[in-house]
Parts: structure tokens; C-alpha cells; sequence
């Protein structure tokens, strides 16, 4: 069994390859990273006739949405599994249609979507509102109350929702009333911690537990995330999980040609070092060859960290008094990644389409705080996923193989003395320290599945210094900003900034999630366009027939 990551990276390539020569300017907007954010924002703008040039550092193009190959097999990196894919009149579905002309397709998943192991409990989450009720009610039969009193929260916050998503659209002077407005208009729920509210509606610790048990979706354990927050994911699955048809690297694949269709286009190995200022505006981009991009708006993907703390030029950070707001937001957890090849198809393997979580217990922030304390003791979530059965295309691109991913929240500081060291060139000890994390993760996979020891043909693991390497995350955090209360009451995570012609897209500016992203995308959109947007926001938004099921939008 081969468990190194010293080869040459994906065959998956996304994008063409960046040359200051290949350039076909002048521009109607520049976006700096291509993850769904970007993408969708650029994808629409091509629609309105905008020719928008997106940038990527990376060798493809797609953020978390990318996949990559390698020794004869393929994952993804982020795209587990997203809901509410299954009618093409749902909020997401529309805005995945509009953005790739209807070139996405999706697989459903298995009818138990998420499988939850609570210590000696097991819970399993089973597609449709009436059977997700069944799930909670067959391993908790006296909670019939609790859990309908949840399932209609889930509805009163995706409702609740747009309010929200609309405040993000207001123009900045206005952002003193917001706040005061917003709790008038948002249900008392809203941005309670998600402890706060459920342990309201029962004192069954153990019902929290299988209630919660998806937090490592937003990466915030019940008492620290906001309510908001797990209600959407939780109303995004209901209806079941689905995965793009041909693997995630399909989500780019099929945006790319909409940028394109105005003559806009995606170019990778793309490094941009700073957002361009001239009187005060957004005036273009400066790449690390040195070669200046001009361009009326530029487009931050980046994050919100990075676009301030690293594109900006300090005084321009300073005049828009990022110093105070930056005490209010937090980078999110970083993680480590088994990507597990197999001979032998999902079927010969016996291998599930649903998604496996792993916890020690019910307990889900004692656990997060015993492993903070002793990052040897039993990890606080393992989460196991297997994209080669959800992808009925992939025994075409990989016949008689099979693929398991596996995640789990790591900290910062185990990796901290690696920092700075070049991808594949670390050192032994940072080998080592990654075998003993690989047994580890093996160990709990072989637990729920027996008939895989002895199968694993190959192993890769990533680690924060792998995000921080190929996505420019710091700290290697997976969904950006924190998603705490307090995360949901800074105004000024919205698209349009203070600097003029500089907008910010993606997940930072509403929830994390490739539907929460992609429709901080859409955000961006309109707000650049203004009146101009409101036939795309009819069209996305509106729909007479179902317009409760367009609303689940989440992350």
C-alpha cells in the first residue's frame, strides 16, 4: 500500500494555463480565485454581456469544487455531496442550471443520505420530510414534540432567510439600521447559538446529538454555531443529498464555457499579489510576474482575510477600519484529508452512497474540547465519504477502481513547526506525523468497514499545510470565516465594499457550502448591477409554483 503524495499533481485540469501573452484585454471585470463564488459571479456577469477574466493560483480551476487524479484514481476535495438538487425549480438548482446552461447533471445518493454513529448509537438520516421526522422518531420514540417543534424551525428559517440574503444588497450608508431592522424582522431563533435553541425544545442530550449530528458541514459544534446556520444545512439535505454526474471537477468544467460566451475566460497558475488602487478605486490587479491587469471592478474570491490582510495595500485596509471589524470574525477549522484508492468497484466492495459520521459520543462539543486538550485521544468527528459509488459515470473514467475520502477537524499548531516548507519536500518527521494521523483515520474506516482491510491499494494525506499550499487559506481553515453568532452580525461581510469598484464574493460574505457560496455569487451579481439585476433575481428567486421549495437555499 503506497501512502505518499510525492507524485506530479492532476491530470484534472481546469483552465488555461496563465501567460501574461495569452491575455485578451481589455476587461470588463477581473476575479481574483475561481471556487463556486467566483465562478458563479463571473458566469453571470457573461450573461449580462460583461467580458470577466477569473484568475486561479492553483494548477486547475474550481476552489474546493476541484478534483484531482492520481495512480489510476480520482476525488474531490469539497464536493461531498450537496442538497437539494433533485427538482430543477429549488433555488440552487436554478442558479447550477442558469450558470452551466443546463450542463450539470446530478445522481441522487442512497436514500439514508447521512449515517450518524453516536458511540454505540446509530441514526440514520433518510431522504423526504416525512421520512427525515421517521429517522429522529424511530431511535427516539418519546421526542415526537421536540422533533416537530425542529423540522417546523427548519421552515421558519429558511423563510426567514431571505430577509437576511436581502440585507446584503443594501447599500452601505444604510448599514446602522440594518441591524436593529433585521432583529425585528428575523425570529428570535435566528442567530442563537444552535445549543441555545434546541436545548429549549427538549432536555434529551443524546436527541442534540443526532439533531446536530451534520456540524462538521458548517465545522462549529452545536454550542458555538449559529442556529441559522444548522437549520439551513439541516432544510439543504432533507430532501436527500445528490453528486455531480462525472465527479465534482464538472462543476467548473461546465461554468467555464458561460464566462467564455462573452469573451471573458479562466486562467490558472494565476497568482495575483495585490488589488491595483487609483484614487481611492479599484483600478486592476498586480500578478507575481509583475504584469498589471486593468480592469473598472475586481472581483475578491480570495476571502475576506486575504483580501484585506494581504491584496489590499495596508492604508486602504486601515481607511476602511478592517482592524476593528477583523475582531469579530475568525478563520474556521482546518482539517485532514485521506483520499483512499481501491481495486475493485463499489459493488465488489460493498461500498455505500451514504455519507458515515463517526463520533466517540452525542456529546459533540466535550468531544471537540477533550481532543483541543489531547490531540492523541479519539478524534471529535471522522467523516467518511465514497465519491466512485455516488458518481455512476466514474467506472468509465476508472473502471474496476473505487474511491474513499475521509475528513477530520485537526488543529493548526500540530502542523504549525512545518510552516513555510515547500508541498512534497517536508520532511520525515512530518511523514511520520502524518502516518501515525493515516492509521489512525484507517483504523475508524475499517471498524464500520470490515471487508476493506487488506483492500486499500493507495493513500494520500492532506493536511492544513496542503489547503494553506493549494488554497490559499492561512490556517488551512475548510469554510472560511467562522460560522458563529457573532460572524452573522457583521454588516459589512457584504458584497459591495467600501473601496469603490472592489466587491467581495463566496462564502465569506453569506454561509459556507458550494449552494451558500454559489449564491454569495449571485449576491455579487446583483449587487455590481443594481436595477439592472432584477430580471436575474425574478428569474432565480421566483418561482409560482413552488416557491417554499426555491427558498431552501443554506449552505
Amino acid at each position: 500500500m503506497s501512502t505518499h503524495n510525492r507524485l506530479t499533481p492532476s491530470s484534472i485540469r481546469i483552465g488555461k494555463r496563465y501567460r501574461a501573452n495569452r491575455l485578451d484585454g481589455p476587461y470588463d471585470a477581473v476575479v481574483i480565485g475561481s471556487g463556486i463564488g467566483g465562478l458563479t459571479t463571473a458566469a453571470c456577469l457573461s450573461k449580462a454581456g460583461k467580458k470577466v477574466l477569473v484568475l486561479e493560483q492553483h494548477y486547475t480551476a474550481g476552489g474546493y469544487t476541484h478534483s484531482y487524479a492520481r495512480n489510476g484514481y480520482e476525488w474531490d476535495v469539497g464536493v461531498h455531496y450537496i442538497g437539494d438538487m433533485g427538482s430543477p425549480q429549488t433555488l440552487g438548482r436554478k442558479l447550477f442550471d442558469y450558470i452551466t446552461d443546463g450542463q450539470l447533471k446530478w445522481a441522487p445518493m442512497d436514500d439514508v443520505y447521512d449515517r450518524f454513529y453516536l458511540g454505540d448509537k446509530t441514526i440514520n438520516l433518510r431522504t423526504g420530510k416525512a421520512a427525515f421526522r421517521n429517522s429522529l422518531l424511530e431511535a427516539f420514540p418519546d421526542e415526537a414534540k421536540a422533533i416537530d417543534a425542529y423540522i417546523a424551525l427548519l421552515g421558519k428559517m429558511a423563510d426567514a432567510m431571505r430577509y437576511y440574503t436581502l440585507s446584503k444588497l443594501s447599500p452601505g450608508l444604510l448599514s446602522p439600521l440594518l441591524g436593529p431592522l433585521l432583529r425585528v424582522a428575523l425570529p428570535a431563533e435566528f442567530n442563537k447559538s444552535t445549543w441555545e435553541v434546541l436545548s429549549g425544545l427538549t432536555d434529551n442530550r443524546e436527541l442534540i446529538g443526532a439533531i446536530t449530528g451534520q456540524w462538521g458541514d458548517c465545522g462549529v459544534t452545536p454550542r458555538q454555531g449559529s442556529f441559522m446556520v444548522h437549520a439551513l444545512i439541516a432544510k439543504h439535505y432533507i430532501h436527500g443529498g445528490y453528486y455531480p454526474v462525472g465527479g465534482a471537477s464538472e462543476i467548473a468544467k461546465t461554468i467555464i464555457p458561460v464566462i467564455q460566451q462573452s469573451g471573458g475566460d479562466v486562467l490558472t497558475y494565476a497568482d495575483v499579489t495585490d488589488i491595483l488602487l487609483e484614487k481611492g478605486r479599484a483600478a486592476g490587479v498586480r500578478m507575481a510576474d509583475g504584469h498589471e491587469i486593468r480592469a473598472p471592478l475586481v472581483i475578491s474570491n480570495a476571502g475576506v482575510i486575504n483580501t484585506f490582510e494581504k491584496l489590499l495595500p495596508p492604508e486602504a485596509a486601515k481607511h476602511c477600519g478592517y482592524a476593528h471589524k477583523r475582531q469579530h470574525i475568525e478563520p474556521s477549522f482546518p482539517h485532514i484529508g485521506l483520499y483512499i484508492g481501491l481495486k475493485g468497484t463499489p459493488e465488489e466492495l460493498a461500498l455505500p452512497k451514504t455519507n458515515y459520521w463517526i463520533y466517540p459520543s452525542a456529546d459533540h462539543d466535550g468531544n471537540v474540547e477533550r481532543f483541543l486538550a489531547d490531540t492523541d485521544s479519539e478524534f471529535p468527528v471522522v467523516y467518511i465519504s465514497f465519491p466512485a459509488a455516488k458518481d455512476p459515470d466514474y467506472q468509465n473514467r476508472w473502471p474496476g477502481t473505487s474511491t474513499i475520502e475521509i475528513v477530520a477537524p485537526t488543529t493548526w499548531e500540530m502542523f504549525a513547526p512545518w510552516q513555510g516548507t515547500v508541498w512534497g519536500k517536508r520532511g520525515e518527521d512530518y511523514e511520520a506525523r502524518k502516518q501515525i494521523i493515516t492509521d489512525r483515520l484507517l483504523e475508524a474506516m475499517y471498524e464500520k468497514l470490515p471487508q476493506l482491510r487488506g483492500k486499500v491499494d493507495y493513500v494520500e494525506t492532506s493536511t492544513p499545510l496542503s489547503t494553506a499550499w493549494f488554497c490559499r487559506y492561512e490556517k488551512g481553515e475548510l469554510y472560511g470565516l467562522d460560522h458563529t453568532p457573532e460572524r452573522f452580525e457583521q454588516q459589512w461581510l457584504r458584497p459591495k465594499t467600501e473601496i469603490p469598484g472592489l466587491y467581495l464574493t463566496g462564502q465569506d460574505i453569506l454561509t459556507c457550502g458550494v449552494v451558500g457560496a454559489m449564491i454569495g455569487g449571485l449576491l455579487t451579481t446583483l449587487a455590481i448591477q443594481g436595477v439592472k439585476g432584477a430580471g436575474l433575481a425574478k428569474r432565480i428567486f421566483v418561482d409560482k409554483a413552488r416557491v417554499a421549495e426555491a427558498e431552501t437555499a443554506g449552505a
